[in-house]
């Protein structure tokens, strides 16, 4: 039986996906190779990443406006450092953070290392259970730097300030998941394996106008210059992951794009946070007004019967539901691709309990 996964990372990926994942694995293009054994300079390979990258600006809609998506490696970490290297100036470089939780706490600390850091405004005084709203933007600095979902605690970024600074923002765990104006930010990036393909690659998607302003003598690995200057090719990428993301990336174009599946992200919150709000057994862990569409978090109300509950949902063939190492309770991951079915099994376990 196929496990319900509400797992927070790597994701859930759409079955359709996967088998052309694994055919492409033992035979790629009907060239009697596998995908993971051609050389990535091949005519085959190269349109891949080409049509990944593609369908990023598509669905995002950036097309034609001044951006590049890129295919890097190292993760949503190594992104942290990348910021700072390629927007922070060298002399007397400055960027203001928003702190909504242990990730952006990551990024703050990274940035640190080349420059001055202002944190505008933090929910660590709340557990990091609420996104902080009422804050000023120093406009002199060199970038404000926000995470727009947060998957430990359960909280989303529900709008975007407005600022002439750039606008940064790490969307590792709800990329592709909503229709916003994509336009308002100057640099997104998100690790590959929250919402869009397996572990191993990371998107970014800059604003080109923005970059070799910095006057840093930037390592070429870490410079975004260097890696559109190669059409992501500047090293070796991850092959398999790329391929698997571009696939995943079409399935959302065929689904009808981020609108489409916007309104069945909605339906599949709406109907777990109702039985978390409306079952005294449950409560949510975040505050209502910032709760998160991708990773919902709650907890028991009764600890005594922890032991009765993991027995249900376990054995519905849920997998992925207990909540971060640092935090416990519960987090349901309910990413793109996890279907409505599978969190109405989630519920109906809930309901069970007694």
């Amino acid at each position: 039986m196929k496990k319900h996964n509400f797992s927070a990372g790597p994701c859930i990926l759409p079955q359709s996906v996967l088998k052309q994942a694994s055919d492409a694995v033992l035979n790629f293009n009907n060239l009697d190779l596998s995908l993971i054994e051609i050389s990535h300079r091949s005519a085959d390979f190269v349109a891949v990443m080409e049509k990944a990258r593609n369908l990023v600006l598509e669905l995002l809609n950036l097309e034609g406006k001044g951006y590049t998506a890129l295919f890097l490696q190292g993760g949503a970490s190594l992104e942290f450092l990348m910021i700072p290297y390629n927007l922070m100036k060298k002399e007397n470089g400055k960027a203001v953070y928003l702190d909504t939780g242990t990730w952006s706490s990551k990024a703050i600390k990274e940035a640190k290392l080349l420059g001055e850091v202002a944190v505008v405004a933090s929910s660590k005084d709340a557990a990091y259970t609420y996104i902080p709203t009422d804050y000023q933007i120093d406009e002199a600095a060199d970038y404000f730097h926000c995470t727009s979902n947060n998957t430990i605690r359960g909280t989303q970024m529900q709008a975007f300030p407005s600022t002439k600074i750039p606008l940064v923002c790490d969307m590792s765990s709800d990329i592709f998941s909503r229709v916003l104006d994509f336009t308002q930010f100057d640099v997104i990036y998100a690790g590959a394996q929250k919402n869009m393909g397996p572990a191993g690659t990371t998107l970014v998607v800059v604003k080109d106008e923005i970059l070799g302003k910095t006057g840093r003598n930037i390592p070429s690995m870490l410079d975004y210059q260097v890696h559109a200057s190669k059409d992501s090719m500047f090293n070796t990428p991850s092959v398999f992951a790329v391929y698997v993301s571009m696939l995943t990336l079409q399935w959302l174009k065929d689904l009808g794009g981020v609108a489409a599946i916007e309104k069945i992200n909605n339906k599949k919150a709406a109907l777990l946070y109702n039985e978390i709000d409306s079952n005294p057994l449950f409560e949510g862990a975040a505050s209502k007004a910032f709760r998160s569409k991708m990773n919902v978090t709650f907890r028991l109300t009764d600890e005594s019967k922890q032991a009765a509950f993991d027995k249900l949902w376990q054995e519905a063939g849920i997998n992925g539901l207990k909540g971060h190492r640092s935090v416990g309770g519960y987090r349901a991951s309910i990413y793109n691709a996890l279907p409505l079915e599978s969190v109405a099994v989630l519920v109906n376990c809930m309901k069970k309990l007694k």
